[in-house]
């Protein structure tokens, strides 16, 4: 699961990724979040209670052994991914959302993640130490803030070259998202028959449901739809790379880390699907108002 990709790519391409976003971006964004935080309340309760209370009883259902049963219980207290910002841009949420929610949820997952991964640990009757690497809290700072700032930058100092960029940044988006989703496929492709087999329904319901529960919920409490959107990506789309480095280099376990090996495939499909498909949805809703 280690490779070029995931080592040099991924990270080169989200950060090629995160400056276009920043194109975007203004700081007026940030500070309407701050000033409603409705959104991300709603948001960041979903995620650090109701999703992990869902994936223990996925995991109890299911009946899954213990070193993949605790491995999901650590995919769910990772936080939101980078891709997030980027599936949330794509089909029209709130970007600035997502940023802020992935960079408060990042701080509080130093907290949250060893006392909900410790409790699948004490379920599963396992004796593992779990924290979270400062090294990687930094590189996951670092892959947000450095370069959706230059983004905000450049739009501050040459709004005509950003509003220019717009529609190019999105269809390289995607491009640069397709190929990321082809690479991890082919470097698992030994691996991957095997892995579903494993996990792969637990992997799969466990991202349908975060993604509808990160939409539903807010749309229920009268969240706006690029709100709703953001929230959605946010939820559904974890830092499986997170995930998969704790498994591997604090718990010393490879098969924690494959129920992350797996989501880091799926949510990639069904997060855009379901994007395109609320992203329609919610362009129908305004067109219908509009026209009333």
């Amino acid at each position: 699961m280690d490779s070029a990709l995931t080592t040099i790519g991924l990270p080169v391409a989200l950060a090629i990724i995160m400056f276009g976003l920043g194109l975007d971006l203004g700081l007026d964004d940030f500070k309407r979040v701050g000033r409603n935080p409705k959104a991300a309340v709603i948001a960041l309760a979903c995620q650090l209670v109701l999703l992990p209370a869902i994936c223990f009883g996925l995991v109890l259902a299911l009946d899954l052994p213990p070193l993949l049963g605790i491995g999901m219980m650590l995919l769910a207290s990772s936080p939101g991914g980078t891709t997030a910002a980027l599936f949330s841009h794509l089909f029209r949420g709130d970007v600035a959302l997502n940023i802020s929610l992935t960079a408060i949820n990042t701080v509080v997952a130093i907290v949250t993640l060893p006392l909900i991964t410790g409790f699948a640990i004490n379920h599963y009757g396992k004796d593992v130490d779990v924290s979270l690497p400062f090294g990687e809290l930094v590189n996951v700072f670092a892959l947000i803030l450095i370069p959706v700032g230059l983004g905000m930058l450049v739009k501050a100092k040459a709004p005509g070259f950003a509003a220019r960029m717009d529609k190019t940044v999105r269809i390289a988006s995607a491009v640069i998202l397709a190929i990321l989703i082809l690479g991890v496929i082919l470097s698992e492709r030994d691996n991957i028959g095997e892995y579903i087999a494993d996990i792969g329904v637990a992997a799969a319901l466990f991202c349908a449901v975060s993604l509808v529960i990160g939409y539903v919920v807010p749309k229920a409490f009268g969240v706006p739809g690029p709100q709703a959107i953001a929230s959605s990506m946010e939820i559904g789309v974890h830092n499986s790379t997170l995930a998969i480095v704790v498994a591997v280099e604090v718990m010393d376990s490879v098969e924690m880390s494959i129920p992350a090996a797996v989501y880091s495939i799926i949510m990639f499909i069904f997060a855009a699907g379901w994007g395109k498909w609320v992203s329609s949805r919610e362009t129908q809703r305004v067109s219908a108002t509009v026209d009333a």
